[in-house]
């Protein structure tokens, strides 16, 4: 087999499906998946506690903060720049037209406009430690719209991992002393806890129908197509948000937001600017972790993020962790264990039919 070919794999079987990845020499896709994972982790992690601290410091503005999650895209301009490929080389046969593409970025930035509003939202009502748990919910949910979008075989490990992790999410509802900061009350803790809930369904339908997009419709095997989904995906949120910020009139509250921000207007700045920044490189680490491996293992390494995110509320807002709140993370935790086992498992096959493959041409 030459350089410039790939093994045929079997579309039936629960593996990665063709990819210029599985052509890597093991270390580098290793070290590429391991940049993604840990921009993805370090993003989410930061980006979830500068919401809260956002909300906890006197900022109210729910479309501000759904403004902010896509509004830093213009960064990753840098980063295109060089990974952009030349003219030549970026001409593909089997992509989609211009217009195509663009109807699926406008679709998609529409979709991220509407999940981004709803996490908002299950943040003000919620403390960072229960809005992440409940977030973890969004593998289960994923694991269905893989099923059902990308031919992900649903195997005894995820049902586990499914199954663990609608418990984890059913105590944190039912748990009356998991609510949300202080004076919010149990019909808007409820509120939070349905739209983090639908946000988390909804985040694992995007990831899902951006993994479709890439094997169907964009048909590029570049690091700079991930770069270019983020960058018109986010144009088209922020217009959405900003669109939202002026037409529900929460502009109008934005001076006085500053002006009344508990830790200043330098902080009230430099918050909404590090929130933007930070959701940008977990974005960039999740399209990138659907791009070199698949949807489900991005929402794998998210989850993981969200385990992490709890342990940091406790230090920098010192949330409470009662047992409740400790037996659900165990669960999530046990959850995502379940996920990794059985993507190993899928990676193991995926080389070894490679391999096998590799062999039976040489011997032809």
């Amino acid at each position: 087999m030459t350089d410039n070919q790939e093994p045929i794999l079997n579309k039936d079987e629960n593996v990665m499906d063709q990819s210029l990845f599985l052509k890597l020499k093991r270390w580098k896709w290793w070290l590429l998946v391991a940049i993604n994972i840990f921009f993805l982790i370090v993003g989410q992690a930061a980006a979830v506690l500068l919401g809260r601290f956002y909300y906890d410091q006197g900022g109210n503005s729910k479309w501000m903060a759904t403004l902010v999650q896509t509004a830093g895209f213009p960064i990753l301009f840098i980063p295109y720049f060089f990974l952009r490929p030349s003219e030549e080389a970026s001409t593909s046969t089997n992509s989609a037209s211009i217009k195509v593409i663009a109807l699926v970025y406008f679709v998609l930035g529409v979709l991220v406009a509407g999940d981004n509003m709803l996490y908002s939202v299950g943040l003000l009502y919620l403390s960072a430690s229960t809005y992440s748990l409940i977030c973890a919910t969004q593998l289960a949910f994923n694991a269905v719209f893989s099923y059902f979008i990308n031919s992900q075989k649903f195997t005894a490990l995820i049902l586990n991992s499914v199954v663990i992790l609608s418990l984890s999410a059913a105590l944190i509802a039912v748990n009356d002393e998991s609510g949300g900061p202080s004076g919010v009350s149990k019909g808007k803790f409820l509120l939070g806890f349905l739209c983090t809930l639908g946000a988390s369904a909804l985040y694992s339908l995007l990831l899902s129908l951006m993994q479709l997009s890439f094997q169907k419709v964009i048909k590029k095997e570049t690091f700079a197509v991930v770069l270019e989904m983020q960058i018109y995906t986010s144009l088209v949120a922020t217009f959405v948000s900003t669109v939202g910020l002026f037409a529900s009139g929460e502009w109008n509250t934005l001076h006085h937001e500053m002006v009344s921000f508990d830790s200043g207007r330098a902080s009230y700045v430099l918050t909404l600017v590090w929130t933007a920044v930070t959701w940008q490189v977990c974005a960039v680490g999740v399209v990138g972790l659907i791009f070199v491996v698949s949807s489900l293992f991005s929402n794998v390494i998210s989850t993981l993020s969200l385990a992490v995110t709890p342990l940091a509320a406790l230090v920098v807002f010192h949330d409470k962790m009662n047992g409740v709140k400790i037996i659900a993370m165990l669960l999530a935790l046990c959850g995502f264990a379940s996920y990794i086992y059985q993507n190993y498992l899928d990676d193991k096959k995926a080389r070894r039919l490679q391999t096998h493959v590799e062999e039976t041409h040489d011997v032809c």
